[in-house]
Protein backbone atom coordinates (compact mmCIF):
# COMPACT_ATOMS: atom_id res chain seq x y z
CA UNK A 1 0.00 0.00 0.00
CA UNK A 2 1.75 3.40 -1.01
CA UNK A 3 1.98 6.01 1.65
CA UNK A 4 -0.45 9.22 1.57
CA UNK A 5 1.13 12.29 0.73
CA UNK A 6 0.90 14.75 3.77
CA UNK A 7 -1.15 17.48 3.97
CA UNK A 8 0.19 21.19 2.33
CA UNK A 9 1.78 23.09 5.44
CA UNK A 10 -1.40 25.41 4.81
CA UNK A 11 -4.00 22.51 5.59
CA UNK A 12 -4.24 23.17 9.90
CA UNK A 13 -6.99 20.20 11.10
CA UNK A 14 -7.67 21.96 14.45
CA UNK A 15 -9.90 20.23 17.13
CA UNK A 16 -13.58 21.12 17.24
CA UNK A 17 -14.05 23.10 20.63
CA UNK A 18 -15.86 20.41 23.16
CA UNK A 19 -19.44 21.54 24.80
CA UNK A 20 -19.81 21.32 28.56
CA UNK A 21 -22.77 21.67 30.28
CA UNK A 22 -22.72 22.10 34.12
CA UNK A 23 -25.58 21.11 36.31
CA UNK A 24 -28.00 20.65 33.92
CA UNK A 25 -31.50 20.58 36.29
CA UNK A 26 -33.15 18.24 33.36
CA UNK A 27 -32.59 15.98 31.05
CA UNK A 28 -34.18 17.24 28.14
CA UNK A 29 -32.02 20.21 27.70
CA UNK A 30 -28.89 17.79 28.02
CA UNK A 31 -30.37 16.15 25.03
CA UNK A 32 -31.49 19.37 23.24
CA UNK A 33 -27.82 20.55 23.59
CA UNK A 34 -26.32 17.02 22.04
CA UNK A 35 -29.00 17.36 19.30
CA UNK A 36 -27.56 20.85 18.55
CA UNK A 37 -23.70 19.62 18.57
CA UNK A 38 -24.92 16.81 15.92
CA UNK A 39 -26.41 19.77 13.83
CA UNK A 40 -23.13 22.06 13.41
CA UNK A 41 -20.56 19.34 13.83
CA UNK A 42 -19.25 19.40 17.54
CA UNK A 43 -18.78 16.11 18.83
CA UNK A 44 -17.10 16.30 22.30
CA UNK A 45 -20.17 16.65 25.10
CA UNK A 46 -18.86 17.03 28.86
CA UNK A 47 -20.98 16.86 31.66
CA UNK A 48 -20.30 18.44 35.16
CA UNK A 49 -22.88 17.24 37.91
CA UNK A 50 -25.27 15.85 35.21
CA UNK A 51 -29.13 14.53 35.90
CA UNK A 52 -29.44 11.21 35.08
CA UNK A 53 -30.02 10.36 31.36
CA UNK A 54 -31.60 7.21 30.83
CA UNK A 55 -32.12 5.59 27.85
CA UNK A 56 -36.01 6.08 27.65
CA UNK A 57 -36.08 9.44 28.91
CA UNK A 58 -36.35 12.42 28.07
CA UNK A 59 -32.61 13.51 27.26
CA UNK A 60 -32.73 10.32 24.17
CA UNK A 61 -35.78 11.19 23.18
CA UNK A 62 -35.04 14.95 22.89
CA UNK A 63 -31.71 14.26 21.21
CA UNK A 64 -32.30 12.80 17.70
CA UNK A 65 -29.77 11.29 16.07
CA UNK A 66 -27.40 12.68 18.67
CA UNK A 67 -28.55 9.62 20.79
CA UNK A 68 -26.63 7.18 18.59
CA UNK A 69 -23.33 8.79 19.27
CA UNK A 70 -23.26 11.96 21.23
CA UNK A 71 -25.31 11.57 24.05
CA UNK A 72 -24.26 7.83 25.28
CA UNK A 73 -20.40 8.77 24.37
CA UNK A 74 -20.33 11.74 26.92
CA UNK A 75 -17.37 12.24 29.45
CA UNK A 76 -18.73 13.29 33.04
CA UNK A 77 -15.82 15.56 34.68
CA UNK A 78 -15.83 17.60 37.46
CA UNK A 79 -15.40 21.48 37.52
CA UNK A 80 -11.94 21.75 38.49
CA UNK A 81 -10.90 19.20 35.74
CA UNK A 82 -13.35 21.58 33.12
CA UNK A 83 -10.78 24.33 33.78
CA UNK A 84 -7.60 22.74 34.82
CA UNK A 85 -7.31 21.10 31.44
CA UNK A 86 -9.49 23.05 28.77
CA UNK A 87 -9.11 26.70 27.35
CA UNK A 88 -12.96 27.49 28.79
CA UNK A 89 -15.23 29.53 27.32
CA UNK A 90 -18.14 30.82 29.54
CA UNK A 91 -21.41 31.45 27.62
CA UNK A 92 -23.76 34.03 29.44
CA UNK A 93 -26.16 36.65 29.15
CA UNK A 94 -25.14 38.51 31.85
CA UNK A 95 -21.44 40.07 31.53
CA UNK A 96 -21.35 43.01 33.13
CA UNK A 97 -20.95 45.76 30.91
CA UNK A 98 -18.14 47.32 32.23
CA UNK A 99 -14.85 47.24 33.58
CA UNK A 100 -16.18 48.78 37.04
CA UNK A 101 -17.08 44.79 37.55
CA UNK A 102 -14.37 42.73 37.48
CA UNK A 103 -15.77 39.17 37.51
CA UNK A 104 -16.66 39.08 33.89
CA UNK A 105 -15.19 41.62 31.24
CA UNK A 106 -14.80 42.43 28.37
CA UNK A 107 -16.31 39.40 26.37
CA UNK A 108 -16.89 38.01 22.71
CA UNK A 109 -20.25 37.71 20.51
CA UNK A 110 -20.25 34.49 19.03
CA UNK A 111 -19.50 35.46 15.86
CA UNK A 112 -16.37 37.40 17.43
CA UNK A 113 -15.39 34.06 19.21
CA UNK A 114 -15.40 32.07 15.87
CA UNK A 115 -13.13 34.20 14.07
CA UNK A 116 -10.60 33.83 16.84
CA UNK A 117 -11.39 30.34 17.21
CA UNK A 118 -10.70 30.04 14.26
CA UNK A 119 -6.63 30.57 14.31
CA UNK A 120 -6.38 29.11 17.70
CA UNK A 121 -5.15 25.41 18.24
CA UNK A 122 -5.85 24.50 21.94
CA UNK A 123 -8.26 22.50 24.00
CA UNK A 124 -11.42 24.66 24.06
CA UNK A 125 -14.45 23.88 26.07
CA UNK A 126 -17.75 26.37 25.73
CA UNK A 127 -19.04 26.17 29.27
CA UNK A 128 -23.08 26.47 29.43
CA UNK A 129 -24.46 26.79 33.27
CA UNK A 130 -27.77 26.24 34.95
CA UNK A 131 -31.16 26.71 33.46
CA UNK A 132 -32.40 29.46 35.52
CA UNK A 133 -29.01 31.24 37.35
CA UNK A 134 -26.57 29.86 34.42
CA UNK A 135 -22.86 29.88 35.63
CA UNK A 136 -22.19 31.52 39.34
CA UNK A 137 -19.71 34.07 40.00
CA UNK A 138 -17.09 31.80 41.35
CA UNK A 139 -17.15 29.66 38.25
CA UNK A 140 -16.88 32.57 36.07
CA UNK A 141 -14.15 33.83 37.81
CA UNK A 142 -12.63 30.57 37.14
CA UNK A 143 -13.17 30.70 33.20
CA UNK A 144 -11.00 32.06 30.70
CA UNK A 145 -13.28 34.32 28.58
CA UNK A 146 -16.93 35.25 28.25
CA UNK A 147 -19.30 34.41 25.66
CA UNK A 148 -22.34 36.27 25.03
CA UNK A 149 -24.90 36.42 22.39
CA UNK A 150 -26.49 40.14 21.71
CA UNK A 151 -30.09 40.42 22.68
CA UNK A 152 -32.94 42.77 23.54
CA UNK A 153 -31.52 44.33 26.93
CA UNK A 154 -35.13 44.58 27.92
CA UNK A 155 -35.16 40.68 28.06
CA UNK A 156 -31.49 39.65 27.14
CA UNK A 157 -32.20 36.18 29.42
CA UNK A 158 -32.41 32.65 26.86
CA UNK A 159 -33.14 29.86 28.02
CA UNK A 160 -30.11 26.66 27.94
CA UNK A 161 -31.01 24.73 24.60
CA UNK A 162 -31.87 28.09 22.70
CA UNK A 163 -28.52 29.42 24.05
CA UNK A 164 -26.78 26.75 22.62
CA UNK A 165 -28.39 26.08 20.24
CA UNK A 166 -27.83 29.60 18.41
CA UNK A 167 -23.97 29.58 20.21
CA UNK A 168 -22.85 26.28 18.10
CA UNK A 169 -24.77 27.40 15.07
CA UNK A 170 -22.51 30.78 15.03
CA UNK A 171 -19.52 28.52 15.79
CA UNK A 172 -20.31 26.09 12.67
CA UNK A 173 -17.73 27.05 10.36
CA UNK A 174 -14.98 25.45 12.67
CA UNK A 175 -16.55 22.24 12.50
CA UNK A 176 -18.27 22.23 8.97
CA UNK A 177 -17.20 23.46 5.60
CA UNK A 178 -19.59 24.84 3.33
CA UNK A 179 -19.18 21.30 1.22
CA UNK A 180 -20.14 19.49 4.52
CA UNK A 181 -23.44 21.44 5.20
CA UNK A 182 -27.02 20.44 3.09
CA UNK A 183 -26.75 23.90 1.80
CA UNK A 184 -26.45 23.37 -2.17
CA UNK A 185 -24.98 25.92 -4.44
CA UNK A 186 -23.68 28.50 -2.37
CA UNK A 187 -21.67 30.33 -4.96
CA UNK A 188 -23.51 31.69 -7.89
CA UNK A 189 -22.46 31.89 -11.61
CA UNK A 190 -23.61 35.18 -12.77
CA UNK A 191 -24.42 35.39 -16.83
CA UNK A 192 -22.43 36.42 -19.37
CA UNK A 193 -22.44 39.91 -19.52
CA UNK A 194 -23.43 40.18 -23.36
CA UNK A 195 -27.19 38.08 -22.21
CA UNK A 196 -27.70 40.77 -19.60
CA UNK A 197 -27.64 42.79 -22.60
CA UNK A 198 -29.83 41.25 -24.72
CA UNK A 199 -32.19 41.36 -21.42
CA UNK A 200 -31.55 45.23 -21.34
CA UNK A 201 -32.50 45.45 -24.77
CA UNK A 202 -35.41 43.63 -24.68
CA UNK A 203 -36.88 45.91 -21.98
CA UNK A 204 -35.73 48.60 -24.12
CA UNK A 205 -37.92 47.39 -26.84
CA UNK A 206 -41.07 46.60 -24.22
CA UNK A 207 -40.92 50.15 -23.53
CA UNK A 208 -41.12 51.50 -26.71
CA UNK A 209 -43.84 48.63 -27.63
CA UNK A 210 -45.62 50.11 -24.50
CA UNK A 211 -45.63 53.36 -25.69
CA UNK A 212 -44.04 54.18 -22.07
CA UNK A 213 -43.48 58.02 -22.17
CA UNK A 214 -40.27 58.53 -24.36
CA UNK A 215 -38.73 61.19 -21.83
CA UNK A 216 -38.87 58.04 -18.54
CA UNK A 217 -37.38 55.64 -20.49
CA UNK A 218 -33.62 56.12 -19.75
CA UNK A 219 -34.76 56.83 -16.35
CA UNK A 220 -36.55 53.31 -16.24
CA UNK A 221 -33.66 51.78 -18.00
CA UNK A 222 -30.97 52.34 -15.14
CA UNK A 223 -33.55 51.77 -12.14
CA UNK A 224 -33.84 48.10 -14.49
CA UNK A 225 -29.84 47.90 -14.48
CA UNK A 226 -29.67 48.20 -10.59
CA UNK A 227 -32.05 46.17 -9.99
CA UNK A 228 -30.82 43.23 -12.22
CA UNK A 229 -26.85 44.39 -11.37
CA UNK A 230 -27.85 43.57 -7.56
CA UNK A 231 -29.80 40.26 -8.25
CA UNK A 232 -26.68 38.74 -10.12
CA UNK A 233 -28.77 36.92 -12.89
CA UNK A 234 -27.78 32.93 -13.73
CA UNK A 235 -27.76 32.08 -17.10
CA UNK A 236 -31.07 30.43 -16.37
CA UNK A 237 -32.82 33.33 -15.33
CA UNK A 238 -31.43 35.66 -17.64
CA UNK A 239 -32.47 33.68 -20.56
CA UNK A 240 -36.52 32.71 -18.86
CA UNK A 241 -36.35 36.73 -18.47
CA UNK A 242 -35.84 37.02 -22.21
CA UNK A 243 -38.55 34.90 -23.30
CA UNK A 244 -40.87 36.29 -21.06
CA UNK A 245 -39.90 40.16 -22.50
CA UNK A 246 -39.82 38.84 -25.81
CA UNK A 247 -43.73 37.70 -25.19
CA UNK A 248 -44.84 40.41 -23.78
CA UNK A 249 -43.01 42.46 -26.61
CA UNK A 250 -44.79 40.65 -29.59
CA UNK A 251 -48.10 40.66 -27.92
CA UNK A 252 -48.41 43.78 -25.60
CA UNK A 253 -51.40 43.94 -24.12
CA UNK A 254 -53.57 46.59 -25.85
CA UNK A 255 -56.16 48.76 -24.22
Amino acid sequence: MSEESPEPDSVVRRTPPAVAVVDAQTPGNVGTIARAMKNFGFEDLLLVDPPELDPDGEAYGYAGHAREDILPNATEITFDHLVENYHTVGCTAVTNEDDHSHVRFPFSTPTELTDRLATVESQTALVFGRERVGLTNEELARIDEICSIPASAAYPVLNLGQAATITLYELRSLTLSDAETQLPDLERSRAAEPTIDRVYDQWAALLEELNHPEEKREKTMRMLRRVYGRADLTEGEANTLLGLLRRATERPERQ
